[in-house]
């Protein structure tokens, strides 16, 4: 029997890289191994990759020959990438498998024979768990009826999440431990036979990415076949749901896919309400999503802007009476004009600084307000008298809103509010389980990464009492399974016996060293690069270097554009100066980038920045330079490139 798995991949490289080693450590005869009689299934693997940028088909085609790579020019989704290579499939067996899983050895051995004792089985999911070690609810679902989505959406199922009504969404009423029919097999692990495929023919590709695998699993029930959920195979599925499902994109496109699906199967009338129900839920969800983002977005500010402003009146009014003996001797003007001037300018600068990233440092904001304060200073100088109120006032004022800024950052840390924490930062420990050579490889990886406290516990089946025990004692922040000594079964037992392990008192991170490579997945989100542990460190996705960067080139961009009667007659390719001066200033490049899919295509690279430009440079030396430039991003290092080729713009 053939196994043939198919991953599409978009722009996660390093959970591909992850994907495959699980893939290929898996007790199956890989095809053309005609010698190897070891299993009876054989397999053949297909990656669809989806015009990725971050160097993923150049390492599939590095590191796995044997994987039969489609590289697409442009973006096709989901469902029509499966079907590429669903197309070239040759096997009894097809799986559907995001590049963000991890399967054990005998995941497909297991399932190859769950079909074989089920002939009504048409297509089979499994137990999912994500990556701190936690029950996955979309491993079974039912169908999105009107009534399953109305409990969904409103709320409802997470106060009675095993109820067989209100739980219908995600089959609560069914035990997680037990195999069950169910009518919608998850889209990162579904596999089909050849006699379903056939039958029931590809996945539509009217759905670009969400509500295919609904679309499918229910043609699988419409063609007589049965879906099933099958818990004695597990996976590992680092789904991002704290950045996927908050943004509007994602409620949009998910909605839209359950519409189609209501536009096909539903009677007129059902799709009518049921759309309905849908355009609600889209708007409200939109609308909550959105209020709750501006919400947060603005709340510190319009808090530090009232402290500041009461600040400044009583500052004022104390002024004017006992300097002036006069409350009213300012102005209304000053009160409502002047002096909310004076704190935005105080807070942009602020901002400009980091004064308001997370996690909070005290020192960007005295810093920016230091700023603030002497561009005010200057402004002030250049004021005509009549217009000048008093410079004692706007000192008073400026060093009461930096009191206050600050001291509303102390109260928040004393709340223990996210991000505002205070108190002297605590070395993260972590704890390194494997053997002992692939324990000091992956200790040598961590130590490039930061200042964390290594405990290492060399043991190759380790049991969970006692690496619970290990954990509470070092008061440890993160776990680190080594995949070369410990089987891929093993981590997930562990995971799971953790969670579940009495007098928990805090959440531990656990994440996975693959073998022989350069990167430690744990994250729980996979849409940013930066939160990986990787060897290529993240100094250009902080916050205040990316902001930095846009106004350097916005400024940079519109001044050049200014000084095009200057400069244009002294370019060697006269052609593309202005257009590379747009292009920057909206965003669309930037004035010095990499190939890196976290920052934009430039105009220049850090090659740029050599003496001999001309001279051919090795692909290490290429991507040595590209990893020192986004590791130790500094402004000034745009401002050299940029100053270096002012003719070559």
């Amino acid at each position: 029997m053939r196994l043939s798995i198919v991953i599409v991949n978009y722009n996660v490289k390093y959970f591909l890289e992850q994907c495959l080693e699980s893939v290929f450590a898996s007790n199956l005869r890989l095809e053309g191994d005609a010698n190897d009689a070891s299993s009876e299934l054989e397999l053949e693997v297909f990656v669809v990759d989806n015009a990725s940028v971050d160097g993923s088909v150049e390492m599939v085609r590095e590191r796995y020959p044997q994987v039969h790579l489609i590289a697409n020019e442009d973006n096709v989704g989901f469902a029509r990438a499966n079907n590429q290579a669903l197309r070239r499939c040759t096997g009894d067996l097809m799986l559907l498998l995001n590049p963000d899983t991890v399967v054990e050895r005998d995941t497909f051995s297991s399932c190859a024979t769950f079909f074989t004792t089920h002939p009504d089985c048409g297509g089979l999911g499994v137990k999912m768990i994500n990556g701190e070690g936690k029950y996955l609810k979309e491993s079974k679902r039912g169908f999105p009826t009107p009534e399953a989505a109305f409990f969904k959406i409103s709320g409802l199922i997470r106060l009675f999440p095993h109820n067989r009504r209100i739980a219908a969404y995600y089959m609560g009423h069914l035990d997680d431990e037990a195999t069950n029919p169910i009518d919608i097999l998850p889209g990162a692990f579904l596999m089909v036979s050849r006699a379903t495929l056939d039958k029931v023919g590809l996945l539509d590709e009217s759905y670009f990415m969400y509500g295919e695998d609904i679309d499918f699993s229910w043609r699988i029930k419409m063609a007589g076949f049965e879906n099933y959920y099958y818990p004695n195979a597990r996976i590992i599925h680092y789904k991002g749901e704290s950045t996927k499902h908050g943004s509007m994109n994602y409620v949009y496109t998910f909605y839209n896919a359950m519409s189609i699906f209501v536009q096909h199967y539903f009677t007129d009338s059902k799709a009518r309400w049921f759309n309905l129900l849908l355009h609600i839920a889209i708007w409200a969800r939109a609308g909550m999503a959105w209020l709750k983002r501006v919400a947060q977005a603005v709340a510190l500010p319009v808090l530090d802007f009232a402290v500041a402003f009461g600040g400044f009146v009583a500052v004022k009014h104390i002024w004017a009476t006992h300097w002036a003996a006069n409350a009213a001797y300012y102005p209304p003007q000053y009160t409502w004009v002047v002096i909310p001037i004076y704190i935005l300018v105080l807070m942009l600068c602020s901002w400009l600084q980091g004064g308001y990233e997370k996690p909070v440092r005290l020192g960007r904001i005295v810093k920016g307000m230091a700023i603030g304060c002497g561009l005010l200073l200057v402004f002030y100088s250049l004021l005509d008298e009549s217009q000048r109120y008093s410079r004692a006032l706007l000192l008073l004022g400026c060093s009461w809103t930096l009191v206050s800024t600050l001291g509303i950052r102390g109260l928040l840390s004393l709340l223990n509010i996210p991000g505002y924490n205070l108190h002297p930062t605590r070395i993260r420990s972590c704890i390194i389980v494997g053997g002992e050579e692939e324990i000091q490889r992956v200790s040598q990886l961590y130590q490039t990464l930061g200042s964390t406290h290594i405990e290492t516990l060399a043991d190759t089946k380790p049991d969970a009492s006692r690496l619970n025990d290990t954990i509470r004692y070092y008061n440890a922040d993160e776990v680190i399974f080594c995949s070369k000594d410990l089987p891929i079964q093993e981590i997930i037992d562990l995971m799971t016996r953790l969670e579940n392990m009495p007098g928990r008192r805090r959440q531990v991170e656990y994440k996975i060293a693959p073998n022989d490579s350069v990167f430690i997945i744990g994250s729980n989100s996979i849409h940013r690069t930066e939160d990986l542990y990787t060897e290529e460190l993240r100094t250009i996705a902080d916050p205040l270097n990316r902001r930095n960067k846009r106004l350097f080139d916005i400024a940079t961009s519109l001044l050049l554009m200014l000084m095009t009667p200057i400069l244009l007659p002294f370019q060697h390719n006269k052609r593309n100066y202005f257009a590379h001066c747009w292009q920057v200033f909206v965003g669309k490049k930037s004035w010095v980038g990499t190939a890196h899919a976290d920052t934009r295509s430039g105009i220049f690279s850090p090659e740029d920045a050599l003496p001999h430009r001309n001279t051919p440079l090795s692909p290490e030396l290429r991507q040595r330079l590209h990893l020192r430039y986004l590791r130790n991003y500094r402004l000034s290092t745009d401002i050299q490139i940029l100053t270096k080729n002012i003719f070559n713009l």
